[in-house]
């Protein structure tokens, strides 16, 4: 393949990515709007009519703010590329500090903050604007800041290291180095998934036992009954961020713990947050996260073989407009991190149309955690706190179908609690 070849092959995926992703937004706009004057037959007993209103207008706020996210997110990916955006940045990086590590890891933190500093009026609207309009901000301006310096932070720690692995791996390991690549990214996932529950989200809320002991006793019940061991039961300030609520656990192996949004203890009956939990700890016990997480390492084991390939290859840095620096015997040896910029600006480009084979993995997962939930307590006690947290979430009971395929990890309202009342 040529440059010019691959450049109208970009062109003609990211057309196509645009095309779809606005059709299936005016689709799920107009949706909505149809669906807004009454409250589906289904549901009609149980959420008031202003209720229904109010998650019409929420979902429509919120599809008219990624079309515009859309918009400025697609100029920027030409601006970065086809535009020459990242060859002005190398190119000025380069005359500044030179070939080596340094040049590299200033090359993309040097666009993270970039698109930081893009992305922080979109964060500050969707916060202090949307999210206050319908009455879910409880985030003040202070802590948004501060939440903003310690990410900022959190990433240098974190990120800076990761970064310097990896590219050393790209320059010093061979032809293999996408293979010894997945195996530290690989572990470091697993890492994570121990040290986050304790050393990383405390940094953001605070986390504290669970003091119902009524409540604590009838949990502690439930997971003797479905053979799950957690570290402790927790509650998390999530009220003073947000009013949505929600519960999870965190953690693997012997770190496991289970968490519920101070908002919903607040919103649910004990039965309904029993029912809640089964259905979270059905996605454990029927290894849905195990599964989830092999298809995860196997999809990047595949994507960072196809990034030992093209970092190799002239074309795949001309055709999305950068001229490689030529230094060192191939003429891109230098060019690791300018790679790994642009295969994740192009990747989600030929990807998109790919979307509903996860959206749709991820449903079945969650109508076969409904069924585990059911089996181990009343269904009725789900669909009951189902039908609180739609109304108190303003989620829509009237998504488009066809935008729902696309992009929801969850199934509708409706076709939901249809399943678990036949159960």
């Amino acid at each position: 393949m040529n440059s010019l070849m691959f450049t109208v092959l970009f062109i003609a995926f990211l057309l196509v990515t645009l095309s779809v992703r606005c059709w299936l937004s005016s689709r799920q706009i107009r949706h909505v709007l149809t669906h807004r004057a009454e409250v589906p037959a289904q549901f009609s007993e149980k959420i008031p009519l202003d209720a229904h209103q109010k998650a019409a207008d929420y979902t429509i706020a919120k599809t008219k703010l990624g079309l515009v996210l859309l918009v400025v997110n697609t100029t920027v990916l030409v601006g970065f590329t086809l535009l020459g955006g990242l060859q002005w940045l190398s190119t000025t990086l380069f005359q500044l500090t030179g070939s080596g590590m340094f040049y590299q890891i200033g090359l993309l933190v040097s666009f993270a903050l970039i698109s930081g500093v893009i992305d922080l009026p979109f964060d500050y609207y969707r916060q202090f604007v949307m999210e206050e309009k319908f009455g879910f901000n409880k985030m003040t301006l202070g802590l948004f800041l501060s939440d903003m310096l310690k990410g900022l932070l959190l990433g240098a720690a974190i990120g800076l290291p990761l970064i310097w692995v990896v590219l050393t791996l790209m320059e010093k390991s061979g032809a293999l180095w996408w293979f010894y690549a997945w195996l530290f990214w690989s572990g470091f996932q697993l890492l994570m998934l121990v040290l986050y529950p304790t050393l990383i989200a405390p940094l953001f809320n605070k986390f504290t036992p669970l003091t119902d002991d009524n409540l604590r006793i009838q949990i502690e019940g439930l997971m003797a009954r479905v053979g799950f061991v957690s570290k402790g039961l927790f509650v998390m300030d999530g009220s003073k961020r947000s009013a949505h609520g929600n519960a999870y656990f965190s953690g693997f192996g012997s770190a496991k713990r289970i968490v519920f949004f101070d908002t919903l203890l607040s919103r649910l009956a004990p039965k309904e947050i029993e029912a809640v939990l089964a259905h979270e700890l059905g996605h454990f016990k029927l290894r849905h996260i195990v599964k989830r997480m092999a298809v995860m390492f196997a999809v990047s084991l595949g994507f960072l073989a196809l990034l030992g390939y093209l970092k190799t290859q002239a074309w795949f840095f001309t055709g999305l407009g950068v001229n490689p620096i030529l230094l060192g015997s191939n003429g891109l040896d230098n060019n690791n991190a300018m790679a790994l910029l642009l295969f994740m600006l192009a990747l989600p480009v030929f990807t998109f149309l790919f979307s509903p084979l996860t959206s749709l993995s991820s449903r079945k997962h969650e109508f076969e955690a409904d069924a585990f939930a059911a089996k181990h307590t009343d269904a009725r006690d789900l669909v009951s706190a189902l039908v609180k947290m739609y109304e108190d979430n303003a989620s829509t009971l009237t998504p488009d179908p066809l935008h729902s395929t696309f992009y929801d990890s969850h199934p509708s309202a409706s076709l939901r609690i249809n399943k678990l009342l036949s159960a």
